[in-house]
């Protein structure tokens, strides 16, 4: 991977010279690849969610949960929590099949590292 962060729980990786699969992501015990594609859908979809719930906020009573998904013909994503700490999920929707996810204290830090990895 050219570019390839990771913290506690989280890995997100882009190489823009691999041949198919130029994108990843995974926790501390898996790790899936994505197409472009994939990945740039991925990460547009996850900063969008985020920017939604928190958006949500004042919307909401203090210990109030929300749920938020996206979806593109590729790949499904969901959040849920509270707006400023929430969980991140994935299904990948087109040939393979694949799905993941993050806690909310991975998920801080991997919507961060989203900015830093991506070219979109």
């Amino acid at each position: 991977m050219r570019h390839l962060k990771e913290g506690t729980g989280w890995r997100l990786g882009y190489d823009p010279d691999a041949s198919v699969f130029k994108g990843l992501v995974g926790g501390d015990r898996w790790a899936v690849e994505l197409t472009a594609a994939e990945f740039t859908d991925f990460c547009r979809l996850a900063l969008q969610l985020a920017d939604t719930v928190r958006s949500l906020a004042p919307e909401l009573m203090d210990e109030e949960r929300i749920t938020c998904e996206q979806e593109t013909s590729r790949i499904w994503l969901a959040v849920e929590g509270l707006p400023t700490v929430f969980d991140l999920r994935f299904i990948l929707c087109e040939g393979r099949r694949a799905e993941g996810g993050w806690d909310a204290t991975a998920t801080a830090e991997l919507m961060q590292a989203i900015p830093t990895v991506t070219l979109f």
